[in-house]
């Protein structure tokens, strides 16, 4: 089972909220969850963090009356997908002394089979290009560096190593990585730079859109492949501490 929770958010007047505010928010929302944070390799849940227009001020968030505020949880395996789709938000979710009012919630649910027999086992018509949209930062763990850049072969690779670490079909390792780096091209973006706050330092990422092109040669097969990883990208997140509120991915176009 694969869920995407969303619910929309709204202030009655400009809610402050320090920086940092997402690791509190996540570890509330996993506890009232009854998950833990912080102690699988590869986390069976994502977190988009509050999504929407807020102004920066030093320290400080803030979050406007009259603006429309997303928050989505995903649950990636059959414990936590079903913890999020039997749990709701309070109609008022209070986090540093603030309050957020709490409506409309939407569930995007599919499952690895299902997703697996529809983009791949069944051998539809190639995709050509995908876009892909980031709007929490997003990064990628390279030796002790982060790079906030949308390298094809490093988004592939985040997404599989969760799709084969917690789908029943394996789609393959470095040799899948090595050829979709070569076929799945980076087409255009618009992106800037935006740091992310820690409770202790500061992680950069990007932010904003990106088209990948599949490009003539690729093998209908591998093409299919890499829209299924794409796909599960809106689950999944993308990059590093997406458990967080990083890496939050959304696909345009998909049906």
């Amino acid at each position: 089972m694969l869920i995407r929770a969303t619910w929309t958010l709204a202030v009655a007047e400009t809610v402050l909220l320090p920086r940092a505010y997402s690791l509190e928010l996540s570890k509330t929302l996993h506890q009232q969850l009854g998950l833990t944070v912080g102690e699988e390799a590869i986390p069976s849940t994502s977190f988009s963090g509050i999504v929407g227009r807020c102004s920066r001020s030093g320290d400080f968030l803030a979050f406007h009356p009259g603006e429309r505020y997303q928050l989505s949880l995903s649950g990636l395996q059959e414990r936590s997908a079903k913890a999020i789709a039997n749990w709701d938000l309070d109609p008022n979710l209070e986090l540093f002394g603030t309050k957020f009012e709490v409506s409309n919630r939407e569930d995007d649910t599919s499952s690895y089979p299902a997703l697996y027999t529809t983009l791949v086992a069944n051998e539809p018509e190639p995709r050509k290009q995908f876009d892909l949209e980031f709007p929490q930062p997003t990064a990628f763990a390279q030796d002790r560096l982060h790079l906030p850049l949308p390298v094809p072969a490093l988004m592939f690779r985040s997404w599989l190593e969760r799709w084969n670490h917690f789908a029943p079909v394996y789609l393959g390792g470095n040799e899948l990585i090595d050829y979709l780096s070569s076929a799945i091209a980076l087409r255009k973006h618009r992106l800037q730079t935006r740091p992310f706050r820690l409770q202790q330092g500061t992680v950069n990422g990007f932010i904003g859109n990106v088209s990948l092109t599949a490009l003539s040669r690729t093998e209908p097969l591998l093409a299919n492949v890499a829209h299924l990883l794409v796909a599960y990208a809106p689950f999944a997140g993308t990059g590093i501490k997406t458990r967080l509120g990083m890496g939050y991915t959304l696909v345009n176009g998909e049906e």
